[in-house]
């Protein structure tokens, strides 16, 4: 039973599986022989990674990191997939983050040039992305303060309110924890 669930996770070479990882590919798993909907979509899906993150003193998230190539593949069940590992891990929210790199800039001589998607700008961008999938973001502002902080500023789709609006503490938690930068998720007024 063990290795079937190991089957579910795939780590880079020699890193350990901890607790947590394996707890959310047992939920993995389990979902997939009980839920006959997500059955099929879920046999070739696997996790590269999780992390439960802090959100604040009462509020928990867990991260899940997944191979950028089965992004999309995770796109077209997330929202059912997160509803369910939601009811499995009660009072933590779950996101699901692309495992994606960021490398440095070619250095001055250097013939190699890094492709746009690898920059961290590019990486960080996609990591808001993915978070609020599947939600939109309408807009964004930086916004410097007084004391030479910035905030990021992110506008979501006024259509989704409902949903997303009580996960983006959660959205925020966890884009501090991937990228150290504060965010601020609203949702513009139409009028």
């Amino acid at each position: 039973m063990a290795t079937v669930v190991r089957k579910k996770i795939v780590k880079e070479a020699g890193q350990p599986v901890d607790e947590l990882e394996e707890q959310v590919a047992q939920a993995l798993f389990d979902l997939e022989a009980t839920n006959s909907e997500l059955k099929a979509d879920l046999r070739d899906l696997y996790i590269a990674g999780a992390k439960e993150v802090d959100v604040s003193s009462s509020r928990k998230a867990i991260m899940i990191q997944v191979p950028y190539r089965l992004l999309k593949s995770f796109h077209k069940v997330q929202q059912r997939l997160v509803r369910e590992l939601e009811k499995k891990f009660s009072g933590r929210d779950v996101v699901i983050v692309g495992v994606r790199r960021i490398v440095p800039p070619p250095r001055k001589g250097s013939r190699v040039q890094r492709p746009r998607s690898r920059t961290l700008t590019s990486v960080h961008e996609a990591w808001l992305e993915d978070l609020v999938y599947p939600t939109e973001i309408v807009g964004k502002r930086m916004r410097h303060r007084v004391d030479g902080s910035r905030v990021l500023k992110v506008l979501l789709d006024p259509k989704d309110r409902n949903s997303a609006e009580p996960r983006t503490e959660s959205f925020s938690g966890v884009y501090k924890k991937l990228t150290g930068q504060e965010v601020v998720f609203e949702f513009p007024v139409n009028e």
